[in-house]
């Protein structure tokens, strides 16, 4: 078998030149993408940059103006009975009624896919036999999630639509969420994540999409995409003279937010050396050094700033 039919048959999403428009407004602009089964795609894109539209024409809410989405084969707004028994679709909020009970809810979505999902174990997996018994408008935000998790997994899919999965979620649900989203690829689901948070998208993601007016202004593995510089990371609460230090270390420096710097281009030990003698002889205070490729939120703020230039 050739890679090329391999990696073929791994495809679970596949999007071509899609243009969405609403009147005179291009939201999505000829964009084209794939997603493999097995791995985690993460969506990144400041509000407004297409990634919604995107994902609304994947899960078949949305018709396309132009261009085509395959969705494990199908088309998802022309086939969507055929997809909807391998497909889960975790909404951020809203879609279920206020006084429907967990265990009712979880029951009803194992039987109306008909997969052979347990209720009682799906229930306890997201975390939520405790309040099996409570109705939803009494749920926590981190609950609501949970149980919106819950319901794309009584599918139990072979591709998977999930929107700030962690959003509101406390340390130890996030923990479980990213259980379950690893769990899921592992089984070779392809695993489709929205997201604002740039911390959790590096924590989960294989591969890394980044919407910005309309287009795809990045995509590739999260080592792809962060592997392109090399910089140090310091921080400091002391004044900082950075145009002094540029013209020592013969490196650019720049301050990234507040008390948090980075030197671009390098992470060799020899400039953290000439970084820590600087400091001592300027009376900066400076801590937290690291070194190494550069983070995928400064790496989504470059990508993004440079597409509005």
């Amino acid at each position: 078998m050739s890679s090329a039919l391999h990696a073929s048959e791994n495809v679970g999403l596949s999007v071509s030149h899609l243009v969405i428009k609403y009147g005179d407004i291009t939201a999505v602009d000829h964009v084209s993408f794939t997603a493999q089964a097995g791995r985690v795609t993460v969506i990144l894109g400041p509000n407004g940059a297409g990634k919604t539209s995107t994902i609304e024409a994947c899960e078949g809410f949305l018709a396309p103006t132009a261009g085509s989405v395959q969705v494990l084969g199908l088309d998802p707004f022309l086939e969507r009975k055929q997809l909807n028994r391998q497909m889960g679709i975790m909404l951020q909020e809203g879609g279920i009624y206020p006084s429907a009970r967990v265990a009712e809810l979880v029951r009803q979505y194992c039987a109306l896919y008909g997969n052979g999902v347990d209720a009682d174990v799906l229930i306890s997996r997201v975390g939520l036999q405790s309040v099996a018994s409570t109705t939803y408008r009494r749920l926590s935000g981190g609950e609501k999630q949970r149980l919106s998790l819950a319901l794309a997994l009584a599918a139990r899919p072979h591709i998977i639509f999930l929107d700030e999965p962690t959003s509101g979620i406390d340390v130890n649900g996030r923990d479980l969420v990213r259980s379950i989203i690893r769990e899921l690829r592992d089984a070779g689901c392809c695993v489709i994540v929205a997201t604002h948070e740039l911390d959790e998208a590096e924590r989960i993601a294989d591969d890394v999409l980044i919407f910005h007016r309309g287009n795809v202004v990045a995509s590739g593995t999260l080592e792809e995409l962060r592997s392109g510089r090399e910089e140090i990371r310091f921080r400091s609460t002391s004044r900082i003279d950075l145009h002094s230090l540029s013209t020592t270390l013969g490196l650019p420096v720049e301050q990234t937010r507040l008390h948090e710097f980075t030197v671009a281009g390098t992470s060799d030990a020899r400039v953290i050396v000439q970084l820590t003698d600087w400091a001592k002889a300027n009376n900066v205070d400076i801590g937290d050094i690291g070194a190494g490729s550069q983070r995928l939120d400064d790496v989504f703020r470059r990508l993004t700033a440079e597409s509005a230039s």
